[in-house]
């Protein structure tokens, strides 16, 4: 229960603590009207609303919404453990563990809302390095940006990989289009075989889970009538998934046809690992700006 009692000392003006399907989150508004809420379970946004814009993310009214168990959708934080590349379950711990929520800050029509996970007992059982991870989720007008810190608390090293598992939710998959990937080597899932982007778009038409290596810092997404900039620092690779009818029909917190909804654009850490030093620091971020 500390988690939520420290969240609600730090709730001010723009905040507010709100029940997510029975899960306790935060609610945040900047002054210009844009609204965002997340969790306090993997400080995970799980719904954002820009200026004058629609939710522009998916979350699968299918998801369990259990203490423990992981969401479906919004941004879950992958830490320390990217998918299964380790002995840790799938994309590691830190979207299943309850986060502190240490208050809301603004600038002029910008408000952002700030969570820390500090390395605990059950940190240490399943992985044995202290850590501290702050995430800065900011909003105003038709942009969200979303900061990972990492720090190694302890005197040695470590590595880890991560990721912001952003589902973008869009009109219709099969015809959202990611620019920006041609000639960029890609792994697919359950190879290791490296190969190369062929394609002046990326489009969601068919199933696909493939950590781009090494991509570019800017990509577009056409989605329908909008144009997406997604932006990553920090972070040097980028995961696209859509899963498909045939994978979703397998998944039982999506619905049949979730998948149409949604196209995953995950900024990520996956090959190589990052490597920390004791005491030492790494941030890396996401920007989306929806416009026309």
């Amino acid at each position: 229960m500390r988690p939520f009692s420290e969240a609600m000392s730090s709730l001010n003006a723009a905040s507010r603590l709100v029940d997510f399907h029975g899960m306790p989150a935060i609610h945040w508004e900047s002054r210009d009207g844009a609204v965002a809420v997340a969790t306090l379970q993997g400080a995970q946004v799980v719904s954002w609303t820009p200026t004058r814009g629609a939710e522009s993310l998916y979350v699968s009214e299918r998801s369990p919404f259990e203490a423990g168990r992981a969401i479906r959708g919004g941004i879950p934080v992958v830490f320390p453990q990217f998918g299964d590349r380790g002995s840790l379950p799938q994309h590691g711990f830190a979207r299943t563990q309850a986060w502190q929520f240490t208050g809301t800050r603004e600038s002029g029509d910008t408000a952002a809302a700030i969570f820390v996970l500090q390395g605990s007992e059950q940190t240490l059982a399943a992985w044995p390095h202290p850590f501290r991870l702050e995430l800065v989720a900011s909003i105003g007008g038709a942009r969200l940006d979303v900061q990972l810190r990492v720090r190694n608390t302890g005197p040695d090293a470590f590595t880890f990989t991560a990721g912001l598992h952003t589902y973008l939710r869009v009109a219709e998959a099969a015809k959202a289009r990611i620019e920006g990937l041609r000639s960029v080597r890609y792994l697919d899932r359950g190879s290791t075989r490296e190969a190369i982007e062929v394609r002046e778009a990326v489009t969601g038409a068919e199933a696909i889970d493939r950590v781009y290596l090494s991509t570019p810092r800017v990509l577009h997404m056409r989605d329908a009538n909008r144009l997406l900039r997604i932006a990553q620092r920090g972070f040097y690779d980028t995961v696209l998934w859509n899963p498909g009818p045939e994978r979703t029909a397998q998944m039982p917190d999506m619905p049949a046809e979730g998948y149409r909804r949604m196209f995953c654009v995950e900024a990520a850490l996956v090959d190589p690992p990052m490597r920390l030093n004791g005491g030492a620091e790494w941030s890396g971020e996401q920007s989306i700006v929806i416009g026309a």
